[in-house]
């Protein structure tokens, strides 16, 4: 039995649900705008800024030829050249969306422990086989699904975390490595955590009892098996806490519990979360657990990001999963 609580926030179905569909130019594209003259209207798309141009080129709508104006520099709050290509949504981002990608990519959360020492941050592009492994031998550990659904497991949680990057930086996950201290190898993914910061980064269809979408929310969480009983599950709840404090309005983080997993029930418990509400029995009609959703008020941060957030350039050469 998994060391923390998994709440499985995908399906067959729900992935169908959540598969995005295909927006308008003018919804997709913010800065996407027309501008009509006597004849013919042009759209205008915004450059990202640029010290050497200062140019844009408009497309007309009547096929007429192609024009390039000198303007004014315009100031996009879509470009994100300077963040790494994990970061990057591939979508137009406000100022304050920009701050919080700024801030998980350089988010990280360090723990001694008695065994070795950890850290917390958000997964990397690269990382993300390592991520849908360990959590695939969780969900099929939870689930008793025989080892030859492995693969087809693999395969809709690999899904399922691509489709969750597209909500950055409203929904991140986040990653845990560890190194013993008995030795000298290597350090490897121990854990893995999803934390859902705001509405927008709010799952579709989140299990039952359902949580506030406006409210942060923590699930998908897992120990790697050979690792457990180190206080690992213990620190990723708290890194997800830090996190949530710094980049959330919201001081109540929400999280599920099945009824049977007694060691993570209690370490929530010791940690401040309280039961708000359990399913009914009804839920063993549709072959799940019946689950609690948990609820704990956050303080005041009173900590400094810069205590926290680190540069993740001191830790690629030492991390290798």
């Amino acid at each position: 039995m998994a060391a923390v609580s998994i709440a499985l926030a995908f399906s067959l179905d729900s992935l169908k649900q959540n598969q995005s569909k295909k927006l308008p130019l003018s919804s997709r594209y913010p800065s996407l705008c027309s501008s009509r003259s006597r004849r013919r209207s042009s759209l205008r798309f915004a450059s990202l800024p640029s010290s050497h141009s200062t140019s844009i080129s408009t497309a007309t709508e009547t096929g007429e030829e192609e024009e390039e104006e000198e303007s004014t520099p315009t100031k996009s709050t879509g470009s994100y050249d300077f963040l790494e290509e994990t970061f990057r949504t591939g979508r137009f981002l406000s100022n304050a969306e920009l701050e919080k990608l700024k801030a998980l990519e350089g988010f990280a959360y360090f723990q001694e422990l008695e065994s070795g020492t950890m850290w917390v941050r958000v997964m990397r592009q690269d990382e993300m086989d390592s991520t849908v492994s360990l959590l695939a031998e969780s969900f099929g550990e939870s689930m008793m699904l025989p080892s030859g659904y492995q693969s087809v497991l693999r395969f809709l949680v690999k899904q399922y975390l691509i489709e969750r990057r597209e909500f950055l930086p409203h929904a991140v996950t986040l990653v845990g490595f560890f190194r013993r201290k008995t030795d000298s190898e290597e350090a490897e993914m121990a854990g893995t955590v999803e934390v859902c910061l705001d509405k927008r980064g709010a799952n579709a269809s989140p299990p039952s009892p359902t949580p506030p979408k406006e409210s942060p929310y923590v699930c998908n969480m897992t120990v790697k098996e050979d690792l457990r009983r180190r206080g690992i599950g213990w620190h990723l709840l708290k890194a997800s806490e830090e996190l949530i404090s710094q980049l959330s309005p919201s001081n109540d983080v929400y999280l599920h519990c099945r009824m049977v997993d007694e060691a993570p029930f209690n370490m929530y418990k010791k940690a401040g979360y309280e039961v708000v509400k359990t399913d009914t029995v009804l839920v063993l009609l549709m072959l799940q657990r019946r689950k609690h959703l948990m609820r704990k008020k956050l303080p005041p941060s009173t900590t400094s990001p810069s205590d926290v957030v680190e540069s993740d350039n001191e830790l690629t050469s030492s991390v290798n999963v």
